[in-house]
């Protein structure tokens, strides 16, 4: 497979010029490793997950680190924890120099645990997804800059009174809905996502998800109830974008609610799952704090709820959460790649049952996101929308739908086409 730039590149060269360490996080199969030495094109290359290499590494890391003081990628940090103890004494000894190694894990526990216990202050992390549409559509030249005109330089700058001029300006790059349900099914992991054999699609999942569960999961917890852990797997994948009742789940596979709090914890830390937490505000008393969750990658979604082809997906009852879950994760994998910080996520619901899908962020400022698989969406769909952007005075909300072009639903809300995240 042709190796493709990510637009991560930019904000991960950045880091690694200024930290003696880069990890880079994700899921199995996302391109972490091949991203990792396209960063470090002539270092060295070693996954800590091959017997060999791993024993070249620890079988005597003083002499290893004295031939290769920098340099190093080291995939798969997660698997030999003890590797953070020996880098923090091999940075230490010469603490100015930056962009000394790359390190990669799955498994956000059990790496963020040694990553924070040993090179606090040395290294930098980034978060590497699958695929964004605009990746897989080819539609940046750059990965350092995004288009005057794109819908994510909005993020670029504080959200103010012209945004919603400027993002009348942009134009949708197809219409109709048949090619988002396309979309939806190739999902992000490169491989499938850029394969245009449907059979090779279909295996590939099938493999990933039982190399998953047998390797992967049995490696960290070889005393885990794997036919229990797969069911809860599946479980979430028919109510993704939902707020989870871990109760439900523990007596649909007769397990206690704590091991499935375990299991949720599992599959949050193997980057399969994302939580949104619920956005709560002095403004409004009665907001649930229950978090929502979904897929982090809505084609593995679709394919453990055995959804194969566009026709099957038009007509699946929960086609809209889907979509939404969908939607979430185009606009997570792209504004961490644009040149907003600190960005954090929410979904707002009130115990009445208003709701506003995501809540962004971040040094651009706070911006409420409706999503809904429609064509159009007129004023009275939007009130929670509205009172929440007036009760807290922000200058825009948006919508996204299948809307032919953007425009106003109200004065301060903006309906933009799906197809402009692509």
């Amino acid at each position: 497979m042709m190796y493709q730039d990510r637009k991560i590149h930019a904000k991960a060269k950045r880091l690694l010029s200024q930290f003696p360490v880069l990890v880079i996080l994700g899921a199995r199969q996302v391109g972490k490793s091949t991203f990792a030495q396209q960063l470090g094109d002539d270092w060295l290359y070693l996954d800590l997950e091959n017997p060999t290499d791993a024993s070249r590494v620890l079988d005597n890391s003083e002499l290893f680190f004295e031939d290769y003081p920098h340099q190093v990628i080291l995939d798969e940090a997660q698997s030999k924890p003890e590797i953070f103890n020996i880098l923090r004494g091999v940075v230490d000894k010469n603490c100015t120099k930056k962009g000394r190694f790359i390190l990669t894990g799955s498994a956000s526990f059990e790496l963020m645990s040694s990553v924070s216990e040993s090179l606090a202050g040395r290294v930098a992390i980034i978060e590497m997804h699958p695929m964004s549409q605009k990746e897989l559509n080819y539609q940046y030249t750059a990965p350092s800059k995004l288009d005057s005109d794109s819908f994510w330089s909005l993020f670029n700058q504080p959200l103010n009174a012209s945004s919603i001029k400027s993002l009348i300006k942009i134009k949708a790059t197809h219409s109709g809905t048949l090619t988002t349900r396309k979309a939806m099914l190739n999902g992000g992991y490169p491989e499938p996502a850029l394969s245009d054999d449907h059979n090779f699609k279909l295996d590939w999942y099938d493999n990933y998800f039982s190399t998953y569960i047998q390797r992967d999961i049995l490696n960290l917890y070889p005393k885990l109830d794997l036919l229990k852990y797969r069911r809860v797997v599946q479980m979430l994948s028919q109510v993704s974008n939902t707020i989870i009742n871990r109760s439900e789940i523990a007596r649909s596979v007769e397990s206690s609610e704590k091991s499935i709090r375990d299991y949720l914890d599992i599959i949050k830390g193997t980057y399969f799952w994302r939580e949104l937490p619920a956005y709560q505000t002095t403004k409004i008393k009665t907001t649930t704090k229950l978090a929502k969750g979904h897929f982090r990658d809505i084609g593995l979604n679709c394919y453990l709820q055995h959804i194969h082809n566009e026709e099957q997906l038009a007509t699946w009852p929960r086609l809209g959460d889907l979509f939404e879950s969908f939607v979430v994760e185009e606009i997570i994998r792209n504004v961490e790649t644009s040149q907003a910080r600190s960005c954090q996520y929410w979904h707002f619901r009130t115990k009445s049952g208003a709701e506003i899908d995501l809540l962004l962020e971040g040094s651009f400022g706070l911006l409420p996101i409706e999503i809904k698989y429609s064509s159009h969406t007129k004023k009275g769909q939007v009130k929670a929308l509205q009172q929440f952007i007036d009760l807290h005075q922000l200058p825009l909300g948006i919508v996204i739908n299948h809307c032919p072009q953007a425009s106003r639903i109200s004065e301060n809300i903006i309906q933009i086409p799906v197809s402009c995240l692509f």
